[in-house]
């Protein structure tokens, strides 16, 4: 990445026309095997792309992408969803959230927790199981987290079976590892993280909950499973998160990779396919387990 332009100065309908991480993280085909529908959000119509497993489903995977709340989509992930849909046993859901700076805080958590009730309110009904884990990647495991307090806090919901919660920076105002790393360019840097978070939060305050899940009071939240590699620059806010997980009496595994970078698990590398692995072993067990009442 060192021969690319600048992420943080590149700007942003130009970096929406290149792959994830300047053309340096891959992209898996859109498979021909999603479903594409819309739920009512508080923006407007709400996409979802769903890939259901080739039995009946033991719960759903409700999936939100990164890309530093200002890039990504959806579609770019059927490949890896189809993955989890076959291995875990679920349904696949991944949402296309609205995205700053055109829509920015609080757009995607309000997006996050409108698909998050709805999945459930909808499971039973529309897959016909009851397990729900929420999760994603870096800007996504944030949202995921989001959403899972704001079910909680917003509508009396502590039901979920699981948190999968990948490569997630869970305090904005950075925490030492992301101020320490520099310009290094292994996906995400420094000014590249302030840049983003400038888009999305346009003066939010950083230590509110809702922006900074770190501060949050995490009581009744579900098991969760926190990946990071050792060599992301958002490794402290994974260690950190991990820590304050326990604390408030929850269950939660912390998988440091070493060498991983942020964004390893989208590579096809004996790395990338293991913690893959161990997520999509997370996301079954959690779901199997809540299937059982167990």
């Amino acid at each position: 990445m060192t021969r690319a332009p600048a992420r943080w100065e590149t700007p942003v309908e130009v970096e929406r026309t290149l792959s994830p991480g300047a053309g340096i993280v891959p992209v898996g085909a859109v498979s021909t095997d999603t479903e594409t529908r819309t739920i009512p959000g508080p923006g407007g119509e709400l996409p979802l792309r769903i890939i259901r497993p080739a039995g009946t489903p033991v719960g759903v995977y409700l999936h939100f992408h990164g890309g530093g709340f200002c890039l990504g989509a959806a579609r770019n992930h059927d490949a890896m969803l189809a993955e989890t849909a076959a291995a875990a046993g679920v349904v696949t859901i991944s949402v296309d959230y609205r995205l700053a700076p055109e829509h920015p805080y609080p757009a995607g958590p309000a997006d996050a927790e409108a698909a998050a009730l709805w999945v459930v309110d909808n499971i039973a009904a529309e897959f016909e199981c009851a397990a729900v884990v929420i999760g994603g990647e870096s800007a996504g495991a944030v949202l995921s987290c989001v959403a899972a307090l704001r079910l909680r806090d917003r509508h009396g919901y502590t039901g979920l079976a699981g948190l999968n919660l990948s490569q997630g920076g869970y305090d904005l105002r950075m925490t030492p590892s992301l101020r320490a790393w520099g310009e290094r360019r292994l996906i995400l840097n420094t000014p590249t993280a302030a840049c983003h978070f400038d888009r999305y939060l346009q003066g939010a305050d950083r230590e509110d909950p809702d922006v900074s899940p770190l501060f949050a009071d995490l009581h009744d939240m579900p098991p969760a499973l926190f990946t990071v590699g050792s060599m992301d620059p958002l490794i402290d806010d994974n260690g950190f998160m991990h820590f304050r997980w326990l604390a408030a009496g929850n269950e939660a595994q912390l998988d440091i990779h070493p060498g991983g970078i942020h964004g390893f698990t989208f590579f096809d590398t004996t790395l990338g396919r293991d913690a893959r692995a161990r997520i999509d072993a997370f996301i079954r067990d959690r779901s199997s387990k809540t299937a059982d009442g167990t």
